[in-house]
């Protein structure tokens, strides 16, 4: 099926219906596209992506966020992919969560569209926003970093749960390198290649208010330094090494200068053993604020 066309909904474990953990609403898993999920940004006739050429053209039309946003939210570019996150909303689910619907689609961004600093991070977790379809949200990663968000003033609530808890953010969207569940937590470079159009494209919708981009590890980093060399955006030479609270300025074809800020990882394996601490965290989400 061509690109622009109306989706078929992706199949669903038959027609079991679970009630949604914030709004109670029985939902299918994984969701279709304008199925009733709560903030879903799709709808049925959403154009699709099924190959990277369709990427690259859907996301390069987009002519806003959350245009943006429903396509990248029906993506079926990657087939590893694809068949890893239904899988998992379909049989694949934490015991935890047995009983809830699962997003099983590729992560939107959350947060303010005209905001002045994206966070970019890694992919989404198989039970995280594979489960909620919001970035960040339903593992103990999206809880330091909700928390943190809160404490330094970009988020109204502490915690994020899903769509219908009142959580938003304010000048700060929440984009990914990669935007499908990926097994093991490991993007292939194909398919991190195949994802790139569509962080591109956010770089572009958000320069004209853009001051800052977070990178929250190395991964992060990497893509956001390839999507703005994509876009002809200046960047330093050699390639700027990652590292907690680095800063490197890109320069954007207007002059302006956009700076590249990097932050560890906000993953268990980090913030358990404290090389990532509360405190370093909030510095860095300060500094955005005050730069």
């Amino acid at each position: 099926m061509a690109d622009g066309r109306r989706d078929p909904h992706p199949v669903t474990d038959g027609d079991r219906l679970d009630p949604h953990p914030v709004t109670g609403t029985p939902l299918p898993s994984p969701a279709p596209a304008g199925g009733g999920w709560p903030d879903d940004p799709a709808a049925p006739d959403t154009p699709v992506a099924r190959t990277p050429a369709q990427v690259r053209r859907l996301a390069a039309s987009a002519a806003d966020v959350p245009a943006l946003q429903a396509r990248i939210s029906v993506c079926r570019a990657c087939p590893r992919l694809v068949t890893w996150r239904e899988d998992v909303a379909r049989t694949g689910r934490r015991a935890a969560f047995a009983e809830q619907p699962y997003w099983g689609r590729p992560g939107p961004s959350f947060g303010d569209p005209d905001a002045e600093v994206l966070l970019v991070g890694l992919a989404p977790a198989a039970n995280g926003t594979n489960r909620t379809g919001r970035m960040f949200t339903g593992d103990a990663s999206g809880d330091f970093l909700y928390a943190a968000l809160h404490r330094t003033g970009f988020a109204a609530l502490p915690t994020s749960v899903g769509a219908g808890d009142g959580q938003r953010l304010t000048g700060l969207r929440i984009v990914a390198a990669v935007r499908c569940a990926p097994p093991r937590n490991a993007p292939t470079p194909d398919e991190r290649a195949a994802c790139s159009p569509w962080l591109e494209r956010d770089l572009v919708l958000a320069a004209p208010r853009l001051r800052a981009v977070l990178c929250l590890g190395s991964i992060g980093w990497n893509a956001a330094i390839d999507a703005a060399r994509a876009l002809g955006w200046e960047v330093p030479r050699p390639k700027p090494r990652f590292g907690h609270a680095a800063e490197v300025p890109l320069g954007l074809p207007d002059g302006r200068v956009v700076w590249l800020v990097g932050s560890y990882h906000v993953s268990p394996h980090n913030t358990y053993t404290k090389r990532l601490t509360p405190d370093m965290l909030d510095a860095v989400l300060r500094g955005l604020r005050t730069g």
